[in-house]
């Protein structure tokens, strides 16, 4: 059992996410207000907050959405989930669609320490089902 513990927008791409207490999601969408939402396989994006601490470990502050993820949890090995795992609030279902990511040039954290986790350790999903998320909702694998 994993718990949401940041949920992250932001309104233009190439800017820092911000965090938000509780958020819509749509099937075929992602979350709304996002500016990377669409219909895509990416439409939400999620980082475990153990992954994070690895990086804060080399001597960074970071907040949750330091690296782009719209959800920060905690409790789950993401990166351990394969392709087509199920995840649930209780309302919101998300579909895992992919494992990690190319990292795009410039990132500002791969240039202070040489590395970055989101590409090894990040996962991205679809919404299954829609409804709302809020910040301390337990995040589970459905069977």
């Amino acid at each position: 059992m994993g718990t949401i513990i940041s949920l992250n927008i932001s309104r233009a791409k190439g800017v820092n996410k911000e965090p938000v207490d509780s958020i819509e999601v749509r099937v075929d969408h992602g979350m709304v207000g996002d500016a990377h939402a669409g219909n895509w396989h990416r439409q939400i994006s999620l980082l475990a907050e153990e992954s994070i601490d690895f990086m804060r470990n080399k001597g960074l502050e970071l907040d949750p959405g330091a690296f782009a993820e719209n959800i920060t949890t905690e409790g789950l090995d993401l990166v351990s989930l394969p392709i087509g795992t199920r995840l649930s609030n209780g309302q919101v279902v998300l579909e895992v669609t992919q494992i990690g990511k190319k990292c795009h040039q410039g990132c500002a954290i791969f240039k202070q320490v040489g590395d970055c986790i989101m590409p090894r350790e990040g996962i991205f999903t679809k919404v299954i089902v829609p409804g709302t998320l809020r910040r301390g909702d337990s995040l589970d694998v459905m069977p």
